[in-house]
């Protein structure tokens, strides 16, 4: 099948095509040209107002409910809104029913790959049912096509049990998960500690908590070596802290949540549930040393850290309701409140190294991993704009800015 994309401008620093405009002829899942002007008879040709195409985008932390939780987002709806959002390669969280712990909810997974020209990448459980407990079968899992391991959103609370993962891991070079709470502090908090929790009467989650338990994990990482992810920081002394073991030559990688960048905890004040997240929405003096961290290169990733769930764990009061938003439908135009087209482009983009994801490349005869998007496109989000099956967004009613087209990825053409 050929594809001719028309007038497209191109967002990519490193390429020397960055900013032309050119028309890209795809045949058979490939580029075959990129030229200021392409005649061809084609199948398709697609023009867009103010088209810009970018290498596909990648995000590291995604949930869907299948298996277990239909009722929050199904695999096919799933792929679909990452395909319609602007991804073409995601990292799927394990928090299903059954808990993907063994190599045959990885493969099940995997059976989707592709699916809207999305690629999928299961995240293993690091341990057996996420419990905390006993080591999962991480060797195996790997070799079902795992790209890392993750309790999603459980800490490792036994730190001879993160030692012992970190240890095992280095003999297959696989990439470890711990996420950053500590939970002997954090208790039973369900906000960010500070002013507008005490205003609130909501029992505080300490920025201490999440310090703590990223402090332990990179004493321990130094002693045992080993590669670690720590996965949606969100506090100004994590920054320092991760910057710090970087300095020090540590394997240590972060992502940060993008609506950590867009709100803080003075939402909390309508006990809007969509507010709910983990960790919790802190301060601006957290949100603008989160800004600059991925400025300064020490925070490597963002992610969408999209979680659905459905009305009857959200409509209800804030101290009940279930953590979690979804943020694949917004991610590129809340990054554009923040950040230049190049640097949005720039964030959405890294991350697959990390997770030993090739990284698609832009030149004739390679295969076409692209997001077709337009940067200027200024709109007001609502619940008509939301294509999970879940509508749990922070985002609804905020004013944003970027429109995407859909992707051409893994020889499959999916448009918005």
């Amino acid at each position: 099948m050929k594809i001719l994309i028309k007038s497209a401008t191109i967002v990519l620093p490193d390429s020397k095509y960055h900013q032309q405009t050119v028309d890209i002829l795809l045949q058979n899942g490939k580029i075959e040209k990129i030229e200021k002007n392409i005649s061809a008879e084609v199948d398709q040709t697609i023009e867009m107002k103010n088209l810009h195409v970018s290498l596909g985008w990648f995000d590291s932390s995604i949930c869907f409910g299948e298996p277990g939780y239909e009722e929050r987002e199904t695999l096919t709806n799933g792929l679909k809104t990452a395909a319609k959002s602007g991804f073409t390669s995601i990292a799927v969280n394990p928090n299903s029913n059954p808990i993907a712990d063994h190599s045959t909810s990885i493969k099940f997974l995997k059976s989707h790959h592709t699916q809207f020209g999305v690629g999928v990448y299961p995240v293993g459980a690091l341990t057996v049912k996420s419990e905390s407990v006993d080591l999962a079968e991480l060797f195996d899992m790997k070799n079902a096509g795992a790209v890392s391991f993750s309790d999603y959103k459980k800490p490792i609370e036994n730190p001879n049990l993160l030692k012992i993962a970190l240890q095992y891991a280095q003999n297959f070079d696989a990439l470890i998960q711990s996420f950053p709470q500590e939970n002997a502090i954090a208790r039973n908090g369900c906000a960010h500690e500070d002013f507008h929790s005490t205003q609130l009467g909501l029992k505080g989650i300490p920025a201490l908590a999440e310090e703590l338990q990223i402090a332990r994990d990179l004493f321990i990482l130094e002693y045992t070596g080993g590669k670690l992810h720590i996965p949606t920081i969100s506090t100004e002394k994590s920054v320092q802290l991760i910057k710090e073991a970087k300095k020090k030559g540590l394997d240590v990688s972060c992502s940060v949540a993008i609506h950590q960048l867009i709100f803080t905890d003075e939402k909390l004040q309508g006990f809007n549930a969509n507010y709910k997240v983990l960790p919790p929405l802190r301060s601006s003096k957290d949100a603008k040393a989160l800004i600059k961290g991925l400025k300064d290169g020490i925070i490597d990733m963002v992610t969408t850290d999209h979680c659905p769930i459905d009305i009857e764990d959200k409509k209800v009061e804030f101290v009940n309701a279930a953590y979690g938003t979804i943020g694949l439908e917004t991610a590129f135009a809340a990054l554009k409140t923040i950040f230049s087209t190049e640097k949005t482009i720039d964030l959405l983009t890294k991350g697959r190294a990390r997770f030993g994801i090739e990284n698609p490349k832009f030149e004739k005869g390679e295969i076409a991993n692209l997001t077709l998007f337009n940067p200027d496109y200024k709109y007001t989000f609502n619940e008509e704009n939301i294509i999970s099956t879940s509508k749990n967004s922070m985002f609804i009613d905020s004013k944003i800015n970027g429109k995407v087209y859909g992707i051409y990825a893994n020889h499959k053409l999916t448009l918005a």
